[in-house]
């Protein structure tokens, strides 16, 4: 289990560190379409005709967990960003099922 904890520990916090540092790059490169589709779904934002870029997503998964992304606060912290990323997976998991067999 601590193994499995350290890899979702470790996922977190890259995004985490990546969204602040790297904020341009596509998200793609980190998240699946379903999961991106799922963070939009979530936060009941629509999806841009244009690639979202890493940041924009990181935001809307941690909106999901609880960040109010208000002008003073700042980047979205490791909490937020862990409690979003379990509810954009299961969004992620029903659509596939969705798209894959049930829809």
């Amino acid at each position: 289990a601590l193994a499995l904890f350290m890899v979702v520990a470790w996922r977190v916090t890259y995004l985490m560190r990546m969204g602040r540092t790297c904020p341009d790059l596509d998200a793609a490169l980190f998240f699946d379409p379903d999961e991106i589709r799922g963070a939009h779904l979530l936060t009941k934002k629509k999806m841009p005709a244009t690639p979202p870029t890493l940041n924009e997503i990181v935001r809307l998964i941690a909106q999901v967990g609880g960040f109010l992304g208000r002008k003073s606060d700042g980047e979205p912290g490791a909490k937020t960003l862990w409690r979003g990323l379990e509810q954009v997976h299961a969004a992620a998991e029903t659509l596939r099922a969705l798209r894959d067999g049930l829809g």
